[in-house]
């Protein structure tokens, strides 16, 4: 289980509050998550184990892919972090979409066509409004990827809806509130085109975490990831107490990623094949819980428990039931 944790209070303003002098905003940020997730170690049998488990893209295994009945589906299943994927749309709204267009893997046109793999990128969010967004259905058509997903007309929700949404489904059920580990989706392939500068991303991103906490006090909840260092440098630079985690799915050394961003991050995310005794010693070394993606075999989620990680990413987190 998690252990409970103080409200990080204003984690958004940081110069209103009034920290200890030798305390830095980012080091608290990894007590807290020390406090909250680094309980791996501890198990309270050979086959019960304490961490982070996080819903992929909510509980994309089961439902469709980064919508609000995937969200709630992970809470019914006790997952104690979100973890979901956001883009822009052409007006500025933080949208929530694994890519910044409509995937053909299951995506319905306004007519009722499945979009192909030949058009997909064509259907831009950036290019498009929110409300032009709200045209396709994402949900209704089974995804060959993952054939045990219910079906059902869903579109893709705002960030701060799905928020509210989960927000309040958790205290209409007496739920803990959960994290959220939400990704920029940024590669410097598409700044301008498909993507917003990073600058601009960071800017958006922080102006609705900050309306979001001033409404619903979700900001010790939030955990910032992305591939693209970019967008992590520029979000630092706006709060340095929101946790960052830096996603890596090459083997690359620790330090090429640490240098390129000019600090070290709260969380190393890497993919699960990665995942070696010798990296978790070195986050360890470098005060970085280690929060791997996207395991869905059991098995596996035991071999890296076992090894020490922190967290574990899944489609399927009722899966993961076994091992606390």
């Amino acid at each position: 289980m998690i252990l409970e944790i103080d409200n990080f209070h204003n984690i958004l303003n940081p110069e209103q509050r009034n920290p200890e002098p030798d305390a830095p905003e980012h080091m608290k940020s990894i007590c807290i998550l020390l406090c909250t997730f680094l309980l791996t170690s501890c198990t309270m049998n050979d086959n019960s184990y304490n961490f982070d488990l996080q819903g992929h893209r909510g509980a994309r295994g089961l439902m469709p892919e980064n919508t609000i009945p995937a969200f709630l589906k992970a809470m019914d299943l006790g997952v104690d972090t979100i973890e979901l994927d956001l883009v822009v749309t052409a007006d500025g709204r933080i949208l929530v979409s694994h890519e910044p267009w409509f995937s053909h893997l299951f995506t319905t046109r306004p007519d009722g066509e499945p979009v192909t793999e030949e058009e997909e990128r064509s259907l831009n969010i950036f290019n498009m409004t929110f409300e032009e967004t709200q045209q396709y259905d994402v949900g209704k058509r089974v995804n060959p990827n993952f054939p045990n997903q219910e079906t059902m007309e869903v579109t893709k929700p705002l960030f701060s809806e799905a928020v509210r949404t989960i927000e309040q489904y958790a205290e209409e059920n007496n739920f803990p509130k959960p994290f959220y580990n939400i990704e920029t989706k940024s590669n410097p392939e598409f700044y301008g085109e498909m993507v917003p500068q990073p600058e601009e991303f960071a800017r958006l991103l922080y102006e609705e975490l900050t309306q979001l906490d001033s409404q619903l006090g979700v900001a010790e909840r939030i955990i910032v990831q992305s591939f693209d260092p970019r967008t992590l440098i520029e979000f630092r630079k706006l709060n340095s107490a929101i946790p960052l985690a830096m996603l890596v799915s090459d083997q690359r050394p620790m330090q090429e990623y640490i240098s390129r961003l000019g600090f070290t991050p709260e969380i190393w995310s890497p993919n699960y094949r990665l995942v070696t005794p010798e990296m978790i010693a070195e986050a360890r070394e470098r005060g970085m819980l280690v929060i791997p993606w996207t395991i869905n075999r059991v098995d596996e989620m035991r071999r890296l428990l076992m090894m020490g990680v922190d967290g574990i990413i899944t489609d399927y987190p009722d899966s993961a039931a076994v091992l606390r």
